[in-house]
């Protein structure tokens, strides 16, 4: 640092200027009885008490935006050891009527048999809501976090056209018609069995295990292929709904 800067630094007044508040806010997505579901809370405090609203909390002033999130999936739902990718910055002046605050989202994709919810101390409920339910016209949601919502819901359609991020909902092992199933319900649209299977071959393979206690003839087991070390990051696939509609 040279001297002329340090001199600078010596005589800068931050009190000068205005500061914005900073929170994240947190999406976590999961399936659950054949449909796309999201965490929410309802909140103990004002404003928008008792409303349903996203997971969030302000930023500490020593934390960094990525401890911040953790603290507040841990705080507020329960929920530990799972991966949060950002996902977009929102700073609309009016967004939240107490002060000027910044939000920066976040959002996890995580299998059902990973998700044990548990309410913090500032929420009432903490519970899984089908996403088109929140997406609905008629639904209340605090601040702006609809818009949250749908600009998530948008954002995993367009990485299942195209990556293996279908898989994060999936436990290690799986059947074919269940992996199907998942692209489904994230594309919102069904898909011809005989080209879908051709689509994904290579993302999968064969397990030694089968189902077990059904009474159709049982179905083979399957993985993903590297154990799912990079799901969601193989942006070589070809658009999986250029496999069609049944």
């Amino acid at each position: 640092m040279t001297s002329s800067e340090q001199e600078f630094l010596n005589n800068y007044h931050p009190e000068d200027y205005e500061k914005p508040s900073v929170a994240v806010d947190l999406l976590v997505f999961t399936i659950e009885e054949a449909a796309l579901k999201l965490v929410m809370i309802r909140r103990e405090e004002m404003p928008f008490q008792n409303k349903l609203a996203l997971p969030g909390v302000f930023v500490n002033i020593r934390e960094s935006l990525e401890e911040a999130a953790y603290r507040g999936i841990e705080e507020e739902t329960g929920l530990t050891d799972i991966y949060l990718e950002q996902l977009y910055t929102w700073g609309d002046l009016e967004r939240d009527p107490r002060m000027r605050i910044i939000s920066v989202s976040y959002m996890a994709l995580v299998p059902i048999h990973k998700i044990h919810l548990s309410k913090g101390k500032k929420t009432t409920q903490v519970s899984l809501y089908p996403v088109e339910e929140l997406l609905a016209e008629e639904t209340e949601i605090a601040f702006d976090h609809k818009k949250m919502i749908a600009c998530a819901r948008e954002r995993i359609k367009n990485k299942t056209e195209y990556t293996d991020v279908a898989f994060a909902f999936l436990p290690e092992e799986f059947t074919l018609p269940q992996l199907q199933r998942i692209y489904e319900i994230l594309l919102g649209k069904e898909l011809y069995k005989a080209n879908f299977r051709k689509k994904i071959k290579d993302l999968v393979e064969e397990t030694e295990h089968y189902t077990t206690g059904v009474s159709h003839r049982p179905s083979q087991y399957y993985r993903r292929k590297g154990n799912g070390e990079e799901v969601g990051k193989n942006e070589q696939m070809e658009s999986i709904s250029e496999s069609g509609n049944r």
